[in-house]
């Protein structure tokens, strides 16, 4: 039997620790536990023991029982309740004009704790909401405040890949995502492309990145000199999923070839890499700021556009605009 039990309260969820107490568990089993919170109901999706798990705050609690179905369709009868209490908060709030947004609620089992789930651009004194939700609820309430990533894994949802989010299918705790994993796998900077419903920078940035990184240790970096099966040529691109480079010739060629069939030139520098070519800004002149009616009225040369394949002679003529019902 094992010695800890891991216990997950919701999908996605965080994993606790809890001690069997004794109880023939198998994974996927319903189990009643004792939290802080009072009884909760979980499922027991993993068994380890006090070595893999390390070293553990204090004691665990035990495992109350099993789950019977009474326990099941007991928590099933408070979502409907937890929708009724986020009701109540609502109006609670915008009598009080808290500048909040609630998330979602949460009951324990025995139905005497209430954990409700907002999100603020700032601290919040909720303390009088707190009370009148605990006097007309009846029960003790907590308000909690999350961030964006945590308000988009309780409220789920799909990506632009067209998945459920990842936070809200199987991540269970959200790691640190850079900006220098996008450029690892030479993806896009633009952070409309890049950041999740959330805002933040997509966790699956993340989950290739080590791949990325040590593919790209084996390959010549851009700007440097490399001999092929074809002649001496410069790195100034990379492939790094078919693990392959992209070569410029002294005759302006460029082809692809394998990292692993061309081997860097130690005795050539590496050069910079180009920079692209900005426009010469034209200086600012008086004519700029005269308000004259020369300078608003355009020159009629100028301002006159010929479309080639046109009859600019031709009367215009105004196309009807059907309403398609959008």
């Amino acid at each position: 039997m094992a010695e800890i039990v891991g216990v997950r309260f919701r999908k996605s969820g965080k994993i606790y620790h809890f001690d069997p107490a004794g109880i023939a568990l198998k994974l996927g089993d319903n189990v009643v536990v004792e939290t802080t919170n009072g009884l909760g109901l979980g499922r027991a999706v993993v068994f380890t023991t006090t070595e893999t798990a390390g070293e553990l705050a204090g004691p665990l609690k035990p495992v109350v029982r099993l789950a019977a179905p009474e326990d099941v369709e007991r928590a099933a009868r408070l979502c409907g309740k937890e929708s009724e209490a986020l009701k109540e908060a609502g109006r609670l709030v915008s009598t009080l004009a808290l500048p909040m947004k609630l998330i979602s609620a949460e009951y324990n089992l025995d139905a005497s704790h209430l954990t409700i789930f907002f999100s603020a651009e700032g601290r919040i004194d909720f303390r009088e909401l707190v009370r009148d939700l605990s006097h007309n609820l009846k029960v003790r309430v907590e308000l909690r405040q999350v961030g964006p990533r945590d308000e988009t894994k309780l409220l789920g949802g799909f990506g632009r890949c067209g998945r459920e989010h990842c936070c809200a299918a199987f991540l269970d705790e959200f790691s640190p995502v850079s900006i220098k994993m996008a450029k690892v796998q030479d993806l896009p900077l633009n952070p409309m492309k890049i950041s999740g419903v959330c805002g933040r920078l997509l966790c699956c940035l993340g989950y290739e990145c080590e791949q990325y990184r040590a593919i790209k240790e084996k390959m010549p970096r851009e700007g440097q000199h490399v001999m092929t099966e074809a002649g001496p040529a410069l790195v100034v691109g990379h492939n790094t999923l078919e693990e392959k480079v992209l070569v410029e010739y002294e005759t302006g060629v460029r082809l692809e070839a394998l990292a692993s069939k061309v081997k860097v030139m130690e005795n050539r520098p590496v050069e910079p890499r180009p920079q692209p070519m900005q426009r010469p800004v034209q200086p600012l002149t008086p004519e700029v700021f005269s308000t004259g009616a020369a300078a608003a009225e355009p020159d009629e040369k100028s301002a006159e556009v010929i479309q080639p394949g046109v009859d600019d002679t031709a009367p215009s003529e105004t196309l009807p605009v059907e309403d398609d019902g959008i």
